[in-house]
């Protein structure tokens, strides 16, 4: 039995229901925050580097590598029993969604750099990474459960989890 799964296993019931239950929103959680590390290595490599006079196009940047590691992580692992769509076509529906996703991202950055002229570096990750990142997550739940995804059980599920037996010593 995998580690993880052992470990779940020995949880209380309510606590391994609520897991259970909520097991798409813990996995989209654990991939946005794994592009969430992408997206701010990347873009404060960027704008701290060639692009620091050009940190709206460094953020761009950063999210769109970030976007084509959430499909991969999407697709396989956080909606990987949703489906209904041919693969093609949700790979479309997921990148057109992720591209209406970054612009609601470099909207709260944008407005904080060019409506409010704030240029600090606790204005920009506030709003950029912060905010933008929060406003897109939800409008990208709502909108891959909706439209790119929207077949539950379209495919085999992963086994719920359920309590380890006690193991007893052999003497």
């Amino acid at each position: 039995m995998p580690l993880v799964r052992r470990a779940l296993g020995r949880l209380p019931e309510p606590l391994r229901f609520l897991i259970n239950k909520h097991r798409e929103l813990i996995r989209f959680a654990a991939v946005g925050g794994t592009t969430f590390l992408i997206d701010n290595g990347i873009w404060y490599a960027l704008k701290l580097t060639f692009l620091d006079d050009k940190v709206v196009t460094a953020k761009a940047i950063a999210v769109l590598v970030a976007v084509i590691a959430s499909y991969v992580l999407s697709r396989e692992w956080s909606f990987h029993t949703r489906g209904g769509r041919e693969r093609h076509h949700e790979a479309a529906l997921f990148f057109l969604v992720s591209g209406i996703g970054i612009g609601v991202n470099l909207l709260p950055l944008y407005v904080s750099r060019h409506v409010f002229d704030l240029h600090s570096e606790v204005a920009d990750f506030l709003s950029g990474s912060v905010l933008g990142m929060l406003l897109a997550t939800g409008f990208k739940f709502w909108a891959m459960r909706k439209f790119v995804f929207p077949e539950a059980g379209a495919r085999e599920p992963v086994r719920p989890l359920r309590a380890v037996p006690e193991q007893r010593e052999v003497a």
